[in-house]
This record gives structure tokens, C-alpha cells and sequence, in this order.
């Protein structure tokens, strides 16, 4: 592939906005092994959050998605594949990322836990900052009647 070919492909990857109005591929070979990617998608995100049950596959799914594509663009980059490889690859590339950010928009099953936590570790950010400012910290030994 000549070399403005081949920055032209890597440029479509880069693209901001290169996931508008792609496809999840309906299936994909990650590691090897056959997913149906878009079913798999479509049945996490129907749900809108991430079962506690689910959280570990949908985060190693990720992990394998990222994984395959760097596979993918590799070639790309080093100039090993043909100009008609390389578009096809594009393609699973975008549809990947696609897929990835579906998966990422998801939030966790218990909002509500979620913001109690958030909440807890604020609170204990703003008791260490003021044990911090009033001289109190662990580390300070107490003088003067404090």
C-alpha cells in the first residue's frame, strides 16, 4: 500500500467522531474465538446498567475488545497489509470502538450504592483536609493545649 494510503486508513481510525452512524459488527473473532458482538452488546445495553453478576465478563469483554483492536491496527500502522486489507480492517476497527464505547456508557447496577460510597469517601477527603489545616494530622505532635 502506498504510504498516503496508509494514512489516509489511519487517519479514518483516528477520526473523532469515526463511530457515528458505524455498526457493531454482528460477529467477531477475538482471541481466536467467534463472539456474537452485537447480541452481546445489545443484550448488556438493553439493560442500562451492568448486573453485579455481569460486571467481570462485561469488563474482560472490554479488555479483549481493546486487546484485538491493536491487533488490528498494528498492520496498519507497519505497512504489512494490502491497501483492500487494510479498509477491512478499518472497518473491525471502527466497529470495535463502536462497540466499546456502547459498553462503556453503561453505569453501574446500584446507583444508589454507588453515590453512598462517593459520598462516604468525600466526607473523608474533607475530615483529612481539615485535620490537614487545623494542625491535627496524625503525623503532628499536639502542643500548646490542642
Amino acid at each position: 500500500m502506498k504510504e498516503f494510503q496508509r494514512k489516509q486508513l489511519l487517519e479514518r481510525v483516528n477520526r473523532e467522531g469515526a463511530t457515528v452512524g458505524a455498526q457493531i459488527p454482528e460477529t467477531i473473532e477475538v482471541q481466536g474465538e467467534q463472539v456474537d458482538l452485537q447480541q452481546f452488546v445489545f443484550e448488556i445495553k438493553r439493560r442500562d446498567t451492568i448486573p453485579s453478576g455481569e460486571k467481570e465478563r462485561v469488563n474482560q469483554a472490554k479488555r479483549n475488545l481493546r486487546r484485538e483492536r491493536i491487533e488490528r491496527l498494528q498492520p496498519i500502522e507497519d505497512n504489512e497489509v494490502s491497501y483492500e486489507e487494510g479498509k477491512q480492517l478499518v472497518q473491525d476497527i471502527i466497529g470495535i470502538d463502536r462497540a466499546l464505547n456502547a459498553l462503556e456508557q453503561l453505569r453501574p447496577v446500584d446507583l444508589e450504592q454507588e453515590a453512598k460510597l462517593q459520598h462516604a469517601a468525600d466526607q473523608k477527603r474533607w475530615m483529612n483536609f481539615l485535620k490537614q489545616a487545623l494542625g491535627r494530622d496524625s503525623g503532628m505532635s499536639k502542643r500548646g493545649g490542642r
